[in-house]
């Protein structure tokens, strides 16, 4: 697995954070925006942090291997109707079109619609059956780290919550940018997770996504519930009910992207994470 690393002269915080992208992504998620500004990766070196970003096994710059020699299935691939429509929610049902002059957005969408195809060219092919080797690379990530805080994306959202699992230890938080899924709650003894907090921070149109809304949110939910009843500090955070509308699944892409990871930030500043 690609890692690539920035470490401060003089962090801020003890905890470098290691950011997980989501399903058919690569690490580039963290690093720009489709329209060009600086990501999340600039901004947490801004705000103190050494930041660790990966591209998971089979991805972007991480080693790839072809079927059926070395994996038996073979890839999928995004389409850009799935990404425009259900994955990121930037349009209703029925608003995708090749011609970018013709795809109707969401009303007040906070992702900039006219870099589309460029946010397009970050995708890439992706195997179904890759789960077990990308949860060990992660987990020998942590492994390598005195502590760490996680934050993942979309599909990474259940490796990162596996990862503190496996090592509650030297994962110091896990922050969970609209995680596509998580453990079963029934599996595990979440106790010895009542010293990691927990964020979770989903967008708006939430329910323009079926997929979302009938699996993954009830899933995590389940798992959020289940922190707290173990006595886990965690916090759920719905932007459209603070008022802030209009955000897609790609939060660090949105045009608001710095004032979302503020409020992250300031998370972390409440639970003494950095300075």
């Amino acid at each position: 697995m690609y890692v690539q690393y920035v470490r401060l002269a003089s962090p801020e915080s003890p905890h470098p954070l290691v950011c997980w992208h989501g399903g058919g992504m690569t690490g580039a998620t963290w690093e720009t925006t489709p329209d060009g500004r600086q990501g999340w990766q600039m901004f947490f070196l801004r705000a103190g942090f050494d930041v660790y970003v990966s591209d998971a096994v089979e991805r972007g710059r991480s080693s790839w291997a072809p079927f059926p020699a070395v994996y038996a299935d073979e890839p999928y691939f995004r389409t850009g109707r799935e990404a425009w429509e259900d994955v990121f929610r930037f349009g209703p049902h029925g608003s995708w079109h090749v011609d970018p002059a013709l795809r109707r957005a969401h009303e007040g969408t906070r992702f900039p619609v006219r870099h589309m195809d460029t946010f397009m060219k970050q995708f890439v092919p992706r195997w179904a059956t890759n789960n077990t080797l990308t949860q060990e690379a992660y987990d020998a990530l942590i492994a390598r780290l005195d502590s760490s805080i996680v934050m993942t994306h979309s599909q990474g959202g259940n490796f990162g919550l596996t990862a503190a699992l496996h090592a509650p230890d030297r994962v110091k938080a896990v922050i969970s940018i609209e995680p596509s899924g998580a453990p079963d709650p029934q599996a595990f003894e979440l106790a010895r997770l009542r010293g990691v907090p927990h964020l979770f921070v989903w967008g708006d149109y939430l329910d323009q996504r079926p997929s979302l809304r009938l699996h993954a949110l009830p899933a995590v939910r389940a798992w959020s519930d289940a922190l707290v009843a173990a006595g886990a500090d965690v916090e759920w955070i719905d932007l459209p009910s603070r008022g802030i509308k209009g955000n897609s699944h790609a939060l660090m892409c949105d045009d608001n992207s710095d004032d979302i990871a503020g409020l992250v930030l300031d998370w972390l500043k409440r639970h003494d994470l950095t300075t």
